[in-house]
């Protein structure tokens, strides 16, 4: 039987469209900057903010055969019980939860204008592509995000570092 090219078109499309995955929107779910004191790490100064990014820990389930009874086997090799075992399953820490605390711009000094700055400076350096329209959306953390990581800060909050990096914030001298 011919199908008629507008039914083997929609075919073609239903095919496609169940090949297409929806990629995470990164910053979404991205924690508040701390402006408290008593919510940031020990020593922080005082009128610092602060990002934190918590690393789960990473547990691996290891099952395991035990042999409780060994089998029965005569001279000639034929079993005459079969050997008896226990599965015992555990569960260990591989890799330790982290928490890692970095210092951000404050919240009010991350106005329109500033965060036009961070996505032009992302854009330079070919990680943001979007426009400069000032806000904090999920696309302009996922660039944060792709900027910090090499640091080793997988966050989408930026952070001060990263703002001085990108030539945002002024460095403050050694005294």
């Amino acid at each position: 039987m011919k199908r008629p090219p507008f039914a083997l078109l929609t075919l073609m499309m239903l095919g496609l469209a169940a090949c297409q995955t929806t990629l995470p929107t990164t910053g979404v779910g991205e924690p508040d900057l701390v402006t408290r004191l008593e919510a940031a790490p020990p020593g922080a100064a005082p009128g610092t903010c602060w990002g934190k990014h918590v690393s789960p820990a990473v547990i691996e389930t290891v099952t395991e055969q035990i042999i409780l009874k060994p089998a029965e086997i005569t001279s000639d090799g034929q079993v005459l019980q079969p050997a008896i075992y226990k599965t015992e399953t555990r569960q260990a820490i591989v890799e330790e939860r982290r928490v890692t605390w970095f210092e951000t711009p404050c919240a009010a000094d991350q106005t329109p204008d500033f965060v036009g700055s961070v996505q032009r400076a992302l854009a330079a350096r070919d990680l943001y592509r979007g426009p400069a329209h000032g806000e904090m959306d999920a696309r302009t953390r996922a660039a944060i995000r792709r900027f910090q990581a090499p640091e080793g800060l997988d966050s989408g909050i930026l952070s001060l570092a990263a703002a001085r990096k990108l030539g945002l914030i002024s460095v403050e001298p050694n005294t």
